[in-house]
């Protein structure tokens, strides 16, 4: 699947995939981790913030949700009234350097090919203020994929493995790299890392 297919793919499956979910796993519970990290009043980029319900409601306002679909930035909007929303492509995001204080990324860069993910975290190292903190989700396998029937439609997954990807992290200027097992949307576990950009 190609990066539009991706995004009509999410179209398809943003209301299902947000009915679906446990509102109440624990990887939401890290979202407080990351805001202690971060300055009062921060300024916080949700990427991949789909309905907003999980991540982007529990931000400051001044924080902003980017999604590729559009369908899910239509939910975001009825969640998270007010909340200030972009589509986008977390490949090429449509801000400044240096512009935000903390970034999640729950559950969202596997959906890009495993061999684009060194780009995607150099992405979020430039919309970073150096010495802050990304929390995003790491994937344990190695795998590319698209599942069929996956919430009722078809979505593509791809990630190079754990230690790759730690690596990618370093290798974009992450120094500082925690993580931390909780239990995802769906009821299974997941490991999630905390990387700080090198000051």
């Amino acid at each position: 699947m190609n990066r539009e297919d991706v995004r009509r793919a999410w179209d398809d499956v943003s209301r299902t995939y947000a009915e679906r979910r446990d509102p109440d796993g624990s990887d939401a519970d890290l979202i407080d981790d990351l805001l202690a990290a971060a300055p009062p009043d921060p300024a916080v980029l949700d990427i991949g913030c789909g309905d907003g319900a999980r991540t982007l409601a529990n931000l400051p306002n001044e924080s902003v949700g980017i999604d590729v679909s559009r369908v899910g930035l239509g939910l975001a909007r009825e969640t998270v009234p007010g909340a200030q929303l972009v589509q986008g492509d977390m490949l090429q995001l449509p801000f400044a350097s240096d512009r935000f204080d903390a970034l999640s990324a729950y559950h969202a860069v596997f959906h890009v090919p495993r061999e684009a993910h060194p780009a995607v975290y150099e992405e979020f190292a430039r919309v970073l203020r150096p010495g802050r903190t990304a929390l995003l989700t790491l994937p344990g396998g190695r795998f590319e994929t698209v599942r069929r029937g996956w919430m009722g439609g078809e979505m593509f997954f791809s990630a190079p493995g754990r230690e790759r990807t730690l690596a990618q992290l370093r290798a974009a200027g992450f120094t500082d790299l925690r993580t931390e097992t909780v239990t995802d949307p769906l009821g299974s576990d997941s490991e999630m890392v905390f990387a700080t950009l090198a000051k």
